[in-house]
């Protein structure tokens, strides 16, 4: 990254200027209000965020994403950026068009592919853009929402929402998530008022189960489910990790399993031929399910809806 920024810090203090589609606004505070480039009139207000005050367009046309929770949030509010950072592409979710934005990092942006893309607006999270600030800025308006762990998914889908100028839209997209849950109450009826269910997911680190205050943990909450007691805690980050010796937190009615990697699935592989896992009572009733890494830590709107989806296949239409 410093050789990046090493390399190109020239070019963005001298000629970044003939890339910015908007200025900064300035003392007429909250109001809307229009700034000029060149030949046209771009509308723009003025957005709170970690960093300040920034005005940003009120209709952008070419976002970038800082993260894969801030793009599935556009994607989720309607607005295909034109370039994101991510870590795998399987973290796009539900873009039949995610082919056509572009990849700009796994982490911290490549500034060189953002310059080209000539954004008029760079959106994401502290996480991966505070201290690089002062760079993306010179490109383009750039506003960068707070993160205080994994509850803060919520508050980041509303940042991006009021950013990008669909608060109304975002209304509506909560008003169905919360549909979507009634429904799953609905159809559970009171089948699961005394089952546990558990949540593990496989990586490098081990295995390791999302706790209360995790992603999925608010979302199994919503849908007034049990967890097993090791799980219904709140650890740093919503994580707790799970030894192979004491593979017994990870029991439940139901398990819900998710892998990434392949390296992950032969881990999994491995697993189950332990008499540990064997006696899993999940497993002795062949209530074991595998889902997707991505959607069930992924952060955002888009990953939740995934979640329910998955709560409707295995605990209401599975037999």
């Amino acid at each position: 990254m410093k050789r990046t920024i090493n390399r190109f810090i020239g070019w963005l203090l001298l000629g970044i200027t003939g890339f910015l589609l908007i200025t900064a606004c300035t003392h007429l505070g909250r109001q809307s209000m229009s700034v000029s480039s060149k030949s046209s009139i771009v509308e723009c207000h003025n957005v709170q965020h970690i960093m300040g005050e920034t005005c940003v367009p009120t209709e952008p046309k070419r976002v970038v994403t800082l993260s894969a929770p801030t793009l599935n949030n556009a994607l989720a509010l309607g607005v295909k950026p034109v370039g994101s950072t991510y870590f795998y592409q399987s973290e796009f979710i539900r873009s039949p068009q995610s082919k056509e934005i572009k990849f700009l990092g796994r982490s911290q942006p490549d500034l060189e592919q953002m310059l080209l893309l000539k954004p008029d607006l760079i959106l994401g999270w502290e996480v991966t853009g505070r201290e690089i600030y002062s760079l993306l800025s010179k490109i383009a308006p750039t506003a960068l929402g707070k993160w205080e762990g994994p509850l803060s998914w919520q508050e980041h889908f509303n940042f991006v929402a009021e950013v990008l100028g669909k608060t109304e839209v975002a209304q509506a997209a909560w008003k169905q998530y919360y549909h979507k849950i009634e429904k799953l109450k609905e159809a559970f009826g009171d089948r699961f008022q005394s089952k546990k269910i558990s949540f593990i997911h496989l990586g490098f680190r081990g295995i390791e189960s999302d706790t209360n205050n995790s992603f999925a943990g608010s979302i199994l909450k919503d849908a007034g489910l049990q967890r097993p007691d090791a799980q219904n805690i709140t650890a740093p980050g919503g994580i707790l990790s799970i030894s192979e010796e004491e593979l017994d937190k990870a029991d439940g009615d139901v398990l819900f399993v998710a892998t990434w990697t392949d390296n992950d699935q032969e881990f999994l592989a491995k697993l189950k031929q332990k008499p540990l896992w064997q006696r899993l009572q999940a497993v002795q009733q062949n209530r074991v399910y595998i889902v997707s890494f991505p959607n069930w830590t992924g952060g955002s709107l888009l990953a939740a809806n995934a979640v329910i989806d998955d709560l409707f296949k295995y605990l209401v239409n599975s037999p």
